[in-house]
Formats: structure tokens, C-alpha cells, sequence
């Protein structure tokens, strides 16, 4: 997803991409268009593709079917890499969102939180065994099992930070790590050391901004050094960069303030 200016490309050897990358394809979580594709599913992918997005994560699918799915997004040169699934739809229905996965063409399915009442040490050993359980299924059928953070996980539990528990507990072969920028950074950890810590986990990320104050806002919007962070891309596995803001005022044009600001970005 990473690619290089042409000056930077030709110098070759070991330093060829030490400078002048850029995200080439910019993916945005469909959650933050909730309302939006509500009203009209197919009109907002096309508002995106025509903005310049080209990977959607979804957050449900609004009663289609994957195959319909399949053609909307195809119909605007757009692919889905992932999605988010319900830790009780993972637990009860692991072969269906397989099937839909699979057909829609997807690489992921992620689990985006955690119930509040199942957050002890011994809830997330249990949750690293239905993560790799569900890891292998998804690797019979060519997908990969993937979780997403927020702030909770890094909360000191029992003189442990549960987000290293599932990052021990968890198989690097069935699970991935998706990193939530935003909700890392506003539990007062850097996202480098996770990187240098546990290398190649973390294939995708959400890219989302915090102000100083601790409000969400729009990518550039806020503190997060996302140059800093993009350069530790082979270290960290990425390979995917997702928009994302979970509130925004004016869904539109908050996805489109983030896409002109990742665009611009050389790091």
C-alpha cells in the first residue's frame, strides 16, 4: 500500500523507499457513514470512489446480499479487504460470515470490541482461544482472523495490560491486529513500541486523530504523528489504512478533510 516517488524509486539499494512514501490506496471504515449508507447504500460508495477512496471496510451490510455487495463495488473500482464482526456472530455463526467474506472477496473478518461484562484477565484468555479457534477456520478458507482496540484493552487489569495478553495468547499465523491510532494514543501508549515489540502483527490500521484535549477529529486535525507512525509500515505488517471517526459532524466531509490529508503525507 506504500509506494515511492519516482527520484526515490530510482536511487535502488537499501535506502530506495527511506523517503518520499505515500499511502497509495486509502481505506475508509463504513462505520463512520452509518447514517449515510443507511439512506443510500449504493450512492455512498460512489461518493467515495469518486473522492478517491478505494478499500471499504464494512460495518454491516444494510440487508444485502454478498453478491450484491460484490457488484456495487466492483461497479466503482472498489474492493473490501475486511470487516467487522460481532464477537457473538464469530462465536455462532462463523461459517456464514466466512461464506459472505469469501464471496464478497474480503481478506479479514475483525472483531471490533468486546462485551463490558467480559473484560477480566480470564474473559481475554478465553477471547484469545475463540480468536485462534476461529483464526483457523478462516485459514482453511483462505481469510484471517483480526481484532480491533480501543482504550479499554490497555487498562492495567490485575497487574496485567490485557492488550499484551491477547498479543501473547493470540497465534501470529491466525490473528492479526487491527490498531485504532486514536483510542491507543488516548490510553496514553505509543504505537512504535507495540510495532518494535511484536513485529508483522499489525496488518491494518485505523487511521483516526486526536486533538489535545482528547476530542476525536479529522486526520490532521490533531497530534497524532501519522508520518512517524506510516514509516514503520514493514515493521509493523501494514497493509492496510482505514479512515475512521466515530462521530464526525458532516460524515462527507470529514472522510474527505482525512483522504486530502493522507494524500499529502510523505514519510
Amino acid at each position: 500500500m506504500l509506494g515511492a516517488t519516482f527520484a526515490a524509486a530510482a536511487l535502488g539499494g537499501t535506502n530506495a523507499f527511506a523517503q518520499g512514501r505515500r499511502v497509495d490506496s486509502v481505506g475508509l471504515q463504513l462505520f463512520t457513514l452509518r447514517y449515510e449508507m443507511t439512506e443510500d447504500f449504493d450512492g455512498t460508495l460512489a461518493r467515495l470512489a469518486e473522492m478517491g477512496y478505494r478499500e471499504m471496510e464494512f460495518a454491516g451490510y444494510f440487508g444485502r446480499s454478498a453478491g450484491e455487495v460484490r457488484e456495487i463495488l466492483a461497479a466503482n473500482g472498489l474492493v473490501s479487504p475486511a470487516s467487522h464482526i460481532q464477537l457473538n456472530m464469530i462465536r455462532e455463526s462463523l461459517a456464514q460470515e466466512i461464506e459472505f467474506a469469501v464471496e464478497v472477496g474480503q481478506r479479514y473478518l475483525v472483531v471490533p470490541s468486546l462485551p463490558g461484562n467480559e473484560r477480566s484477565l480470564d474473559d481475554y484468555r478465553r477471547h484469545a482461544e475463540t480468536l485462534n479457534r476461529a483464526g483457523e477456520e478462516c485459514r482453511n478458507a483462505g481469510l484471517k482472523m483480526g481484532y480491533h482496540n480501543h482504550s479499554f484493552e490497555f487498562e492495567t487489569t490485575d497487574g496485567r495490560i490485557p492488550y499484551d495478553l491477547l498479543l501473547e495468547e493470540t497465534d501470529p499465523e491466525l490473528v492479526d491486529m487491527e490498531l485504532d491510532l486514536y483510542w491507543i494514543v488516548n490510553a496514553g501508549f505509543d504505537p512504535l513500541d507495540y510495532f518494535a515489540a511484536h513485529p508483522g502483527r499489525f496488518s491494518m490500521l485505523h487511521v483516526k486523530d486526536r486533538a489535545a484535549d482528547g476530542a476525536m477529529v479529522d486526520v490532521g486535525s490533531g497530534t497524532i504523528d501519522f508520518g512517524g507512525i506510516f514509516a514503520q509500515a514493514e515493521t509493523a505488517g501494514i497493509r492496510h489504512y482505514f479512515v475512521e471517526h466515530d462521530n464526525p459532524g458532516d460524515g462527507f466531509t470529514s472522510v474527505a478533510n482525512s483522504l486530502s490529508h493522507i494524500r499529502e503525507l510523505e514519510f
